[in-house]
């Protein structure tokens, strides 16, 4: 069966439906390929349920500090991990379905099979043969798994199967302590079971200031076993599994797979677009049109392995629409902005130390066992620092693992975004007792290294005192 459109989508996720919602707009026609399921990755396998389980986990653990606040019986709670887990996949199957109510209407553009090019107009779908103006790659990732744990499938969990379980064993092993690994991994063990957290680095979660790295495996250590700094084996002796690293061996019955997401391009037939790749096997594209070099092709969201956050994903999918049925502009992208789920929570902002390490930014810190608002939520653990141009005092990024952490971003991203210095950002308001206060003398110790400081640094003069004293 032959069909032209203007726009084929390859992809019904976040970044797929966002693109869809602008080719909508223009009222072009267009076809949707997915081979399925439905219901994007953030809904079904990734931040949604993900963050369920890290709150029941939390709720949990919250359990060990009731005594000191006058409150007993605490210690006599217990957790049903089958019923978490069946928790978990009602509140999944309900943001799933909301998810498909907004699809609903143009399901019947749908087409549940796998795309493949055929040249790079023309795309080949099960008995289906598009002839497309414009297409977008919005196919998504998958877990990485290794080839050499084929043989230790039966142990082998990843987000794809992790929230289908209907329980949980007591000993787990998590390899890979990114955002997702770092998460997941002290979910669980807040949940009764015993982890152990192997890393080929200390970047916990994505941080690369190493103050903040330390302070983050301290904290983390507390609650579970990290092992970093060197690969995980898999291995089998008297019919255990183990995990082994770094001289240690763990006994474990199963492992949570975080190395990682590989962009699901390889059975699209990329070879015949044309279409130059990257080390990753991308196409190179403009990351401000989402445009394939050349090609009448635009990628939107984690198939492009750049910013895998939904956020992203539903600006890429915007952009890579909108470029598909208007003149190609370019648009400007958004702060970076990364949170890790953990408690504390771990988030960073904007530039990286990493990035920033040439510039030798100005630093400004607070740590927050003397923060009082921290204090009385018995969450008083962490550190903030914040980083900006030492001459001018514009802010340029921060990283973290602290209380409320994932507003403390918000705040930074804010002010990052709109180009503010860090006198601006003291200049506005501050309630007192809240963790926000962190914020403020992170900001304070930043500003007393700023070269072209304001000599009264966090009130503002009105207009009228100001003319007065020039």
């Amino acid at each position: 069966m032959n069909q032209k459109v203007d726009v084929a989508i390859l992809g019904a996720g976040t970044a797929g439906l966002s693109a869809l919602a602008e080719v909508k707009k223009a009222n072009k026609s267009f076809v949707v390929i997915d081979p399925g399921p439905l219901g994007t990755t953030c809904a079904r396998t990734g931040c949604m349920p993900s963050k369920v389980l890290i709150q029941v986990a939390h709720d949990f653990h919250r359990r060990k500090l009731l005594s000191r606040e006058g409150i007993f019986g605490g210690e006599a709670l217990t957790v049903d991990r089958p019923k978490v887990l069946e928790y978990v996949r009602s509140l999944r199957d309900r943001f799933v379905s909301s998810v498909m109510k907004d699809f609903d209407d143009s399901q019947k553009y749908l087409i549940s099979e796998r795309a493949e090019f055929v040249e790079p107009n023309v795309i080949r779908a099960g008995k289906f043969v598009i002839q497309a103006n414009r297409t977008i790659i919005a196919t998504g990732s998958s877990p990485v798994i290794f080839p050499e744990w084929s043989d230790f499938s039966q142990h082998i969990l990843s987000s794809e199967n992790f929230f289908e379980q209907k329980d949980l064993p007591p000993k787990i092993s998590v390899i890979g302590v990114g955002a997702i690994g770092t998460e997941i991994g002290q979910a669980l063990r807040r949940l009764g079971i015993a982890v152990t957290s192997f890393g080929l680095n200390r970047a916990v979660a994505g941080l690369t200031d190493p103050v903040v790295q330390e302070v983050a495996i301290q904290i983390l250590s507390s609650e579970m076993d990290l092992q970093l700094d060197s690969p995980a084996r898999l291995t089998t002796s008297e019919g255990r599994f183990h995990v082994e690293s770094n001289g240690k061996i763990v006994t474990s019955d199963a492992v949570f797979a975080s190395v990682g997401r590989k962009p699901n391009l390889s059975y699209l037939g990329l070879e015949n677009t044309g279409a130059k790749l990257d080390q990753k096997g991308v196409p190179t594209y403009d990351p401000t049109t989402m445009q394939i070099s050349g090609l009448p092709i635009f990628l939107a969201g984690d198939v492009d392995s750049d910013r895998p956050l939904l956020h992203e994903a539903a600006d890429e999918g915007r952009i890579a629409g909108y470029n598909c049925v208007n003149e190609v502009v370019h648009f400007c992208r958004r702060t970076p902005l990364s949170i890790a789920f953990t408690s504390p929570n771990i988030a960073l902002v904007g530039a990286t130390y990493a990035q920033l390490l040439q510039r030798k930014p100005a630093v400004g810190e607070v740590r927050f066992e003397g923060q009082g608002r921290s204090i009385i939520k018995q969450e008083n653990a962490g550190i903030l620092r914040v980083y900006a141009d030492p001459i001018a005092g514009t802010l340029l990024g921060a990283e973290m693992i602290a209380p409320e952490g994932e507003h403390l971003a918000h705040l930074l991203a804010l002010a990052i975004q709109r180009k503010l210095t860090v006198f601006e950002l003291l200049q506005m308001p501050f309630y007192h007792p809240v963790v926000e206060e962190g914020l403020r003398t992170a900001l304070k110790d930043l500003g007393r290294q700023i070269k072209n400081r304001p000599s009264i640094s966090d009130i503002a003069f009105c207009e009228s005192s100001a003319m007065a004293l020039s």
